[in-house]
């Protein structure tokens, strides 16, 4: 069944800072989380919280953080809180262990966010175990010309990540615990590549590695059917790592307020 027509979809919204380490752009701010930095009047998180409020899909809306205290008087009644673990894939499983699925899973530091770019991931996600939401180097050049952002290249498209993912089905927790793995591997680059497999690694090493390939041997070490959303706008894959980004976002805004 797809997830927006169940009328029970929560959304998880990741807004901890990773385990032992200050968000340097909260540090510069003077601020305890970089998801309180403010944007056009608010906190970035606010507008992420906004833009899941005006999804009629969904039903439920969790934050994921180790303060809850930060976030007073920026929930709604009904809008719960969960400590954030030691990174974004053990939140992740916190989050499933808590909501169940489906769970859509999204970030605090991806304030341009729409409604309607969600609507579209989820109608596009169909019948995948998990879907994950992309855009299309093109699509991000046109939309967001000059933009500095970090682009996969498999041999058949290069994509930057959206922070949007839909856990549809059970199964795709095994997803969320393979990313686990690999999280705890992140400073290991070849113990990173063993998990995936030698081969798949060396694929991508020669740029031989299509996104069927590397989808296949996803669902071959999880049992999870997984898919890549690709959102037809290139803003959705602008969030706030670094003050560049804070600075771009700030002009996209402003931008579009004049429009």
């Amino acid at each position: 069944m797809n997830a927006t027509t169940t009328g029970t979809l929560s959304a998880l919204v990741l807004a901890g800072s990773r385990k032992g380490a200050a968000d340097p752009m909260a540090v510069a701010a003077g601020l305890s989380h970089k998801a309180l930095i403010p944007l056009d009047g608010k906190p970035m998180i606010a507008h992420v919280l906004d833009a899941l409020r005006a999804t009629p899909a969904i039903t439920r809306i969790i934050v994921c953080i180790e303060t809850p205290s930060v976030l007073d008087g920026l929930l709604l009644p009904g809008e719960d809180i969960i400590p954030a673990a030691d990174g974004p894939s053990a939140s992740v499983l916190a989050g499933l262990a808590a909501c169940g699925t489906p769970l859509l899973v999204t970030t605090a530091d991806n304030p341009l966010l729409r409604p309607e770019w969600i609507e579209a991931f989820l109608k596009d996600a169909g019948t995948a175990d998990l879907a994950v939401g992309v855009a299309k180097e093109a699509t991000v050049r046109r939309d967001v010309p000059g933009t500095a952002r970090t682009f996969i290249r498999l041999a058949d498209v290069a994509f930057s990540g959206c922070n949007l993912f839909l856990f549809r089905t059970e199964v795709s927790r095994r997803v969320a615990s393979l990313w686990r793995r690999l999280e705890n591997e992140r400073k290991h680059p070849l113990r990173m590549g063993w998990l995936l497999g030698p081969s798949v690694l060396l694929r991508f090493l020669l740029r031989r590695l299509d996104t069927r390939a590397l989808l296949a041997r996803i669902r071959k070490l999880t049992g999870a059917q997984a898919r890549f959303v690709f959102m037809p706008d290139g803003r959705a894959a602008v969030d706030v790592d670094k003050p560049a980004d804070l600075e771009l976002v700030r002009r996209l805004m402003a931008s579009e307020r004049r429009n």
